[in-house]
């Protein structure tokens, strides 16, 4: 059940910003990109061929429809992205604890993310191989490793992992989905992802430790446990 200070926290987290402009719980120089992340594959390596004959072989076999799912997932980096998990009660309307946490931290793709962008100063496929031919939004900008929307899929996905345990591998799944989606897009290689996934999963390792963080976790997760019918998890499992 929802403590009595769970209005004002929502009122608080809403009044919010959706997308700061700071970091709310880890910042670039705790994540520390240029220490967990690999060098992406050298343009004109045997690799990167190998990635562009991948993504190649995508596009020849994407379907309309694959096509369609990868441009709604491009529009949708919030945490509703896993309502295909969770159901129609997942809304922003019927959770707005776990909306705030989601607006939180998918705040902190963008600097985290960013920063390694800026670092890796990667080409996107497109960019190199024109006869490739991407269905999402395409630009100029060197900005390819590693993906956003694959960043801030799984760090959202582990969020939803710490809340709803039981749905842990449907969640999984989610992400993997979402993330393979920006090969179907045609607008990221395999090893942007892979690198996402990664820094996403040390974002998430940080920001678990932050008191902010598990106090909103704490609060959103009663929210959504309830709204799916799951018992409450015991408060000592927030005990760090």
């Amino acid at each position: 059940m929802l403590k009595s200070w769970s209005a004002a926290l929502v009122l608080s987290l809403v009044m919010a910003p959706a997308l700061a402009k700071e970091p709310i719980f880890v910042t670039p120089e705790q994540s520390e990109a240029a220490l967990i992340l690999l060098d992406p594959p050298e343009e004109g390596s045997p690799t990167q061929k190998e990635e562009l004959a991948k993504l190649h072989e995508i596009e020849q076999a994407r379907t309309p429809e694959q096509a369609e799912a990868a441009k709604a997932d491009e529009l949708n980096e919030t945490i509703f992205l896993y309502k295909s998990v969770f159901g129609d009660v997942f809304t922003e309307e019927n959770l707005p604890l776990t909306a705030a946490l989601g607006k939180h931290v998918a705040n902190d793709e963008n600097p985290n993310a960013s920063a390694a962008k800026k670092l890796f100063h990667r080409l996107r496929p497109y960019a190199v191989d024109k006869t490739l031919n991407p269905v999402c939004k395409i630009k100029d900008k060197p900005d390819s490793y590693p993906s956003g929307h694959t960043t801030v899929s799984w760090m959202l996905g582990l969020t939803l992992v710490e809340m709803v345990p039981e749905k842990r591998e449907e969640i999984l799944l989610r992400a993997q989905d979402y993330s393979h989606n920006r090969l179907v897009c045609g607008v990221h290689y395999p090893s942007d992802l892979q690198a996402s996934r990664t820094l996403a999963t040390a974002v998430h390792a940080i920001m678990a430790q932050n008191p902010q963080y598990r106090q909103e976790l704490a609060a959103a997760r009663a929210e959504l446990r309830k709204a799916v019918n799951l018992p409450e998890v015991e408060a000592k499992a927030e005990t760090k």
